[in-house]
């Protein structure tokens, strides 16, 4: 199936046509009165049939109503803490952190492995203020 004509139809229709072509693949169209909105949607719609929808992780990933966190570090910087007299360096990484030539998903993950104990990881290098 080329999508390309109906894809270039819909750039052109006014919200009437859009409803109408909405109603006649999925029934009652949305009550929306912007035509560029519902032209979107349209589009995207017979895109997901043709090509498959959302991943489960961008589901997810939207169903979730957290703000999304800030990294503690911008990838790039480096993290160094002497722990027992042995300096330890940390690279963040956009995906987590390299540390003695292995990727580390948390820093409390390499606090561990440094420490043999559990530790709140950016307590432990120094990037969170110790709790009273």
């Amino acid at each position: 199936m080329n999508l390309e004509p109906l894809l270039t139809s819909l750039e052109s229709a006014d919200l009437g046509g859009l409803r109408e072509e909405w109603r006649r693949r999925y029934g009652a169209p949305p009550r929306l009165r912007s035509k560029t909105l519902l032209r979107h949607l349209l589009a995207w719609r017979v895109q997901a049939e043709r090509f498959g929808g959302l991943d489960e992780e961008t589901r997810r990933l939207l169903r979730d109503e957290r703000p999304p966190r800030e990294p503690l570090v911008a990838p790039g910087a480096v993290i160094t803490r002497e722990w027992r007299g042995v300096t330890h360096q940390i690279e963040a990484t956009g995906d987590g952190f390299l540390y003695d030539g292995k990727c580390w998903k948390s820093l409390s993950e390499i606090a561990r492995a440094i420490t043999g104990t559990r530790w709140n990881g950016p307590r432990f290098f120094g990037l969170r203020e110790a709790q009273p």
